[in-house]
């Protein structure tokens, strides 16, 4: 077994479709949603304005002709800049259930980002918390939700055998939509929308632009002091947003103004997953057809973020905004509720409140950490 490194694009196909193979006739496919191969391609692209200020190395485990597993090495200048802090990180992992092949596949990774200068390592980040991250560590009995991962139980035990341990979790809450909000959330909410002069609305797709600044600015501000953030450029909000476009439904981009000023906002996705299932990472003719038919039945939405800028925090302005995407769930035929992902383990205040609405973690990701000069 050997494990070979790379510059994209060389081998971006193998590496891309490494999953694919991976999970193909196991138990573990029931649940692993294929992504379009589109998509990550234009991931990897440098048209993508992550890779302005970040590098890749891929590498791939491979024996006798037959790819074992992968993984990314990742350095985000940005990140470094922003923290003060000489991390790398990997993504993309994926690995037979082999202890040996992971951990070699890992120590090559930390090696190049050592010769790079970086002193801790951390994943799995795919390639930013801005994006995918985290390993699965509990709730392995159904589908991700869009733009979340899913990974075998076996992938911990790699992890660890390789010398890593944990660095945060990250928690996943269920929100069933025939559930009536709390009495006492309805009595709060009332009380703040006629205390304050919050004014509510959806995202405006005419004034495209100019709302994605609006988010970018809120997002910014609200997770500024969160641990791992890393703000994004007006370039890559543009690319984002432009990627997400076709999956917005307006009715579930939220924004609260007061006197006139965004001040909080909520995104919320329907689930694609439940259609991308069914594609197997093409978009065809045939796969868009598909897709146009089942995505009128998606019952599941995933509110992907919320924030409140740092100026409005004690007015209570989250409360509104949980109350809206429920009762947007409920009107607009999202009868499954949804998922309210992801947050981090010690966010005392977002937890709180979303147990306060009801929701229940049924899912918890786990990010690594390894220091460099570890084996």
């Amino acid at each position: 077994m050997k494990v070979v490194s790379y510059n994209l694009p060389e081998k971006i196909d193998e590496f891309i479709k490494l999953p694919f193979q991976l999970y193909k006739n196991t138990e573990y496919e029931k649940f692993w949603v294929p992504p379009l191969i589109s998509e990550l391609k234009k991931l990897f692209s440098i048209k993508n304005p992550f890779w302005k200020h970040s590098k890749i190395k891929i590498f791939l485990a491979e024996e006798n002709g037959k790819l074992l597993g992968r993984v990314a090495a990742i350095i985000d200048n940005n990140f470094i800049e922003f923290h003060n802090e000489k991390c790398g990180f990997f993504g993309y992992f994926d690995c037979v259930n082999n202890t040996d092949v992971a951990r070699q596949l890992l120590i090559e990774a930390k090696k190049y980002l050592k010769s790079e200068g970086m002193q801790i390592v951390r994943g799995p980040m795919n390639p930013s918390t801005n994006d995918e991250c985290g390993l699965l560590i509990e709730g392995f009995d159904s589908l991700p939700a869009i733009m979340m991962p899913y990974n075998p139980p076996y992938y911990m035990n790699l992890m660890e055998d390789s010398g890593f341990k944990k660095a945060k979790d990250l928690y996943a809450w269920l929100r069933p939509a025939k559930d009536d909000p709390p009495p006492r959330i309805v009595k709060i909410v009332e009380y703040i929308r006629k205390k304050e002069n919050i004014k509510f609305r959806h995202f405006d797709i005419k004034n495209f632009e100019r709302d994605a600044k609006y988010f970018k600015d809120i997002y910014n501000s609200a997770w500024e002091k969160n641990w791992g953030f890393v703000p994004m450029s007006d370039e890559e909000i543009d690319y984002m947003a432009e990627g997400l476009k076709p999956l917005i439904d307006t009715r579930l981009f939220h924004f609260l103004e007061i006197d006139g000023i965004p001040v909080a906002a909520t995104l919320a996705v329907p689930d694609y997953n439940f259609v991308l299932k069914k594609l197997n990472g093409k978009m065809g003719p045939l796969e868009i057809l598909k897709f146009l038919y089942w995505k009128r039945k998606i019952n599941f939405i995933r509110l992907m973020a919320l924030g409140v800028k740092k100026k409005y925090r004690t007015k209570g302005l989250e409360a509104i905004l949980y109350y809206e995407i429920l009762m947007a769930c409920r009107k607009y035929g999202y009868s499954e509720g949804g998922e309210l992902s992801w947050t981090l383990e010690d966010n005392d205040l977002i937890n709180n409140g979303i147990s306060a609405m009801g929701g229940k973690i049924y899912k918890k990701y786990r990010i690594y950490e390894s220091g460099l000069n570890d084996n």
